[in-house]
């Protein structure tokens, strides 16, 4: 019985480190809805401030991997290419599917979906799908930034079967 509560004693202690750095589900799961609401307040400052309160995310040495272009290095760079969200015509909507934290808490990424309305040169509204990966880093003032995001364009998704 002594050997039975010392095996059990020391397995307990052996988790205490884990627990300690927030390695366990629930706070796994905790920094997933914190990266998770990040994204929503970046949509939300993109659809108020356009492009100046969606950059206000992005670190200084961010990396953008735009669909069919070179890759742009630096905040500056890809900031250049975002001003179509200063046009209250254009709307970017984006959800994540899955997001996730490393183990130390300092990196995450997400992926999901996006939708890209615009009104196009005939006047009519132009409606893009796509996906995309966005990658988070902490940064040393604790406040998280994007440091790379990728986005492709995809077919809009089937029309659900008439019943």
């Amino acid at each position: 019985m002594k050997m039975i509560l010392l095996v059990s004693a020391a397995l307990l202690l052996a988790q205490m480190p884990l627990a300690a750095q927030g390695s366990g589900p629930t706070t796994t799961s905790v920094r997933q809805k914190q990266i998770r609401a990040l994204e929503k307040a970046m949509m939300d400052e993109a659809a108020e401030h356009g492009s100046a309160g969606y950059m206000s995310f992005y670190a200084e040495d961010a990396v953008e991997l735009p669909n069919g272009a070179a890759a742009l290095l630096g905040k500056a760079a890809i900031g250049e290419t975002m001003t179509f969200l200063d046009d209250k015509n254009n709307k970017l909507t984006w959800s994540p599917i899955y997001a996730d934290v490393s183990a130390s808490g300092d990196l995450a990424y997400t992926f999901g979906n996006y939708e890209f309305t615009s009104i196009g040169k005939d006047g009519k509204a132009t409606l893009e799908h796509g996906k995309y990966t966005t990658i988070w880093k902490k940064r040393k003032d604790g406040k998280w930034k994007v440091v790379l995001d990728m986005g492709n364009s995809n077919p809009a998704p089937p029309e659900p079967p008439a019943h």
